[in-house]
This record gives structure tokens, C-alpha cells and sequence, in this order.
């Protein structure tokens, strides 16, 4: 029996590993089938199969496209790695080009922005070009740009949220061991920065999408070590969801029974006092009834 994990390699890719030994609730078969199809591949002209591109946006910023691997510092600089980003975020309408020079500029537009537009959509249709796809994935009409790649192109933030919302459906469905890997999947995506160094608008409001993502991924993790009788993971994923949402009581409660879960009811017990401070103290409010309840059955063991 062996279970799999998901972690990042040298170029921040995803890569499935496989270990002996697993915790009996989840096995190989169980977790690997529910990984992100990557879509389907296609020949190319010689009997082999050519992967789907593959684009991140989070992380480095970068394109692969059947063993060619164009990294973040071959994009136009910091505006077109956002351009680039901005483009295939929103690549299902299309984007006006005074829209995309808000984005770069918004303090103020250069006296040549429609030029300086331009050149940086050109050298990005070029980095597109050199991944094995045309200059045409860059289309341009009416003052607008769009991007239109292969229906099986595999964008990790879209990955994440499809993972994502396998895996809460799986937890509804009661099904855990068909949503440990989804969970995976996306916190190995969500956890990492997007676009770091930018600032806008339109970069923060991507980064409260991804922040809630990773913040609803964490909630399944906790709950999914539980069951997987992780406690160790599970204590590692309340604390880290308990740093971005410290207000979050059912992460409390997970702690507290992840805690007794160990046999460590005294840290339990230590877990509700700082729940009940920061509650007290930074919203002028106590913990819930369920918080007050399962904090009595604790003390009563």
C-alpha cells in the first residue's frame, strides 16, 4: 500500500511522488486518479504524443509546452509578465487595450502607451510562438486583444479552483478519500504568490480570490487529516488557516480535536483560551456555544 503527494520541483512545477507505507485510509489508486487532468494530448506528425501547454500564474510565471520550458525572465520585463497574466486570467472576452494600459500604468499613461502596448503584446505573441504556438494565440481587433489557446490548455489557478471544488464536493458527498488528492492539488497551487512585486487593483482582488481558495482548501485539509488520522498535518494546516483567518472558530475547534487527537488534551485546552482572547480582546465577543460545548467535553476526558 503506498500513498502520493504533490510537491514542487527545482522549475516550481507540480510533481506526483509516490511513498510506501501509507496511512491505511488513503491509497494510490485513491488519490492519484483524482490529480488535474492535464486534457488530452495530440500527435505530433511522428508517432509521439505532444503534451498540452502548461501556464502558471502563480509562482514563477511561466509556459510549457512539450519539453520546452519558457521561464519568467524571458517575458518583457515586469509589465509583460502581468500583461501576460492579465491576458490569460481573463482570455474568455476580450480585453480593450486602454484596459490593459490601466492595468500597466495606473498612476498615469505614458505619452506612447498605445505603442508601448503594442511592443509588449508582440514580444509575448513571440514567447507564445517559441512554446510551439502561433502568433496568432494573441488576437487583436477592434482596439482589443484576446488570448485563445488550446482547449486543453492546463492553467494552474484554473486547476486549483476545479481541485477545489472536487474536493468540497467529495467532503458534501462524504466521500474524503475522493477529495484528499484535489485538496492537495490546490493548496500546493494556492500556497504559492501570485505575481509577487506587483501592486493594482486588479493584482489585490486576484489575491483575495486565491487567498478565499486557499482559506476554504485549508478547511477541507484540516478535516481530511482528521480522517486520514494525520494529526501532525492536520495541527500544521489549522495553524497555517488560523494565521489568515484568526477569527475562523470551526479552524479552533479542529485544532482542539486535532490536539486531543494526539492524546495532548492540556494543548486543547490551551487552544480554546487563545481562541477565547483573540475573540475577546480583538472583536469584544466570546466563542460560540459549539466552542464553550466541545471545550467542557474536553475537560471532562
Amino acid at each position: 500500500m503506498g500513498f502520493a503527494c504533490v510537491v514542487l520541483d527545482g522549475a516550481d512545477h507540480l510533481v506526483l511522488v509516490i511513498r510506501l507505507e501509507a496511512p491505511p485510509a488513503v491509497t494510490l489508486n485513491s488519490f492519484a486518479h483524482r490529480l488535474p487532468s492535464c486534457g488530452r494530448s495530440y500527435e505530433d506528425g511522428f508517432g509521439g504524443s505532444l503534451a498540452p501547454m502548461r501556464i502558471y500564474l502563480t509562482g514563477e510565471v511561466c509556459v510549457e509546452s512539450d519539453r520546452i520550458l519558457i521561464r519568467e525572465g524571458r517575458l518583457p520585463g515586469r509589465q509583460g509578465r502581468q500583461a501576460f497574466a492579465y491576458l490569460v486570467w481573463e482570455r474568455r472576452r476580450a480585453v480593450s487595450h486602454a484596459e490593459l494600459a490601466e492595468l500597466l500604468w495606473p498612476d498615469g499613461l505614458p505619452v506612447a502607451w498605445a505603442a508601448a502596448i503594442a511592443a509588449i503584446v508582440s514580444k509575448l505573441r513571440s514567447v507564445l510562438d517559441s512554446a510551439g504556438h502561433d502568433r496568432s494565440a494573441i488576437r487583436a481587433a477592434f482596439s482589443c486583444y484576446q488570448v485563445k489557446l488550446p482547449h486543453d490548455t492546463w492553467v494552474d489557478v484554473e486547476v486549483a479552483q476545479q481541485s477545489l471544488h472536487e474536493a468540497e464536493a467529495a467532503l458534501r458527498a462524504g466521500d474524503p478519500a475522493h477529495a484528499y488528492g484535489p485538496a492537495v492539488v490546490a493548496a500546493t497551487i494556492l500556497r504559492r504568490p501570485f505575481l509577487a512585486g506587483a501592486e493594482g487593483p486588479w493584482v489585490d482582488a486576484r489575491r483575495d480570490i486565491l487567498k478565499s481558495q486557499l482559506v476554504r482548501t485549508l478547511d477541507c485539509l484540516v478535516d481530511l487529516h482528521r480522517w486520514n488520522r494525520e494529526p501532525g498535518l492536520g495541527i500544521q494546516v489549522a495553524e497555517e488557516l488560523l494565521s489568515l483567518e484568526p477569527y475562523r472558530e470551526t479552524a479552533w475547534r479542529s485544532l482542539m480535536l486535532l490536539h486531543v487527537q494526539v492524546g495532548n488534551r492540556g494543548e486543547a485546552l490551551s487552544t480554546y483560551r487563545h481562541c477565547h482572547d483573540i475573540l475577546a480582546t480583538q472583536l469584544g465577543t466570546v466563542p460560540t456555544e459549539e466552542t464553550e460545548a466541545l471545550m467542557r467535553k474536553i475537560a471532562r476526558i
